[in-house]
């Protein structure tokens, strides 16, 4: 036994075998190395191809929210200006009234940019603060809540009240309503009184600058209900931007 042993041991065959896998290892690692760079770039090239579809995607969406958005202020402003002036609320000078619609050429477009910045604001604040809406989130709930703001800029003009003052307060406890109802969430709240703010002391100027002027104005040079104006135009605008930000969302999975 001990002679065969040492027979297969020293078998002439043995060192040519163990010859032939320790050269051809080297030659398997290099081989596995070179496919391991391949796959990784070929996954790196498929991760950089969809990060820049995604973004383009993502701008994309954008841009068209805005285009909304800023159609929507447009055609808000020029049907609640048209109101309160027909109304003799707002005052323009003569030579503006000749223009479409009888309002000032750069209110629409003002009013469309406010719009845009405001609606787009609003998923985005959502998003930052880790509270994703989801309150009444369809667009039935959306159109009620415009027909509501239509509603409360035209009984901004047409109820009358012993002073501005009852009339402010009623205003302020219908905005409330339209928030409380179509919102309720703390970041649509802070942006509604933000953009009253904003709104509210840039239309001072442009009142004390002359480009134009309200009658019987009791805050300043405004309507002490203007600021409810401003706010429930945010919320409902917000409302829209969480509405076209929520179908951009919804779009990739239903694909």
């Amino acid at each position: 036994m001990s002679s065969l042993e040492e027979h297969c041991w020293s078998c002439p065959c043995a060192p040519s075998v163990e010859s032939k896998y320790s050269s051809s290892s080297p030659s398997a690692a290099s081989w596995l190395s070179s496919k391991g760079e391949e796959m990784m770039s070929v996954i790196a090239s498929v991760l950089s191809s969809a990060y820049g579809s995604l973004r383009r995607d993502r701008t994309f969406n954008l841009i068209r929210r805005g285009l909304v958005l800023f159609t929507v202020g447009v055609l808000l402003a020029l049907v609640l200006n048209l109101l309160q002036i027909q109304r003799n609320v707002t005052l323009f000078p003569e030579e503006v009234m000749t223009t479409l619609f009888s309002s000032a050429w750069w209110i629409p477009p003002c009013c469309g940019t406010g719009a845009a910045v405001v609606g787009l604001l609003y998923p985005c604040l959502d998003s930052h603060l880790g509270e994703p809406h989801k309150f009444k989130r369809e667009w039935a709930s959306v159109m009620r809540c415009i027909a509501v703001f239509v509603g409360i800029n035209h009984a901004s003009v047409k109820l009358d009240f012993d002073n501005n003052v009852q009339l402010s307060l009623t205003l302020a406890a219908l905005s409330l309503g339209l928030w409380w109802t179509f919102d309720r969430s703390r970041s649509g709240f802070g942006l509604g009184v933000t953009t009253a703010f904003l709104a509210t002391v840039i239309t001072q100027l442009l009142v004390y600058n002359g480009v134009y002027q309200y009658t019987s104005p009791d805050f300043l040079y405004v309507r002490s209900w203007l600021p409810c104006i401003f706010f429930s135009g945010g919320v409902t605008v917000g409302n829209i931007g969480r509405q076209l930000a929520m179908g951009c969302a919804e779009k990739p999975h239903s694909d």
